[in-house]
């Protein structure tokens, strides 16, 4: 994992554990709350139904989830499904 990725995706689980306002955008139009971040997703890969884990298991699970993604963008789908 490079650098911008590794800090994009700190950044995009920053604020999925804290910034309800972020994580209100991100389930309404994920596309452009990603956009805010720099990170750049395709519509096909946002479900169609969308939910996001609570804020506390996603700053509990941050490490772990940090070391596990290949990717930011990778990620997204992950997190639109609500499973932490």
């Amino acid at each position: 994992m490079t650098t911008h990725l590794h800090s994009d995706m700190d950044s995009l689980l920053h604020k999925l554990s804290s910034d309800d306002v972020f994580r209100a955008r991100l389930l309404g139009d994920p596309v452009a709350a990603l956009g805010s971040l720099g990170i750049t997703l395709a519509p096909g890969q946002i479900p169609a139904e969308r939910s996001l884990p609570a804020k506390d298991a996603i700053a509990l699970d941050r490490m772990a989830f940090m070391s596990k993604l290949d990717s930011a963008a990778g990620a997204i789908p992950f997190f639109l499904s609500g499973t932490a």
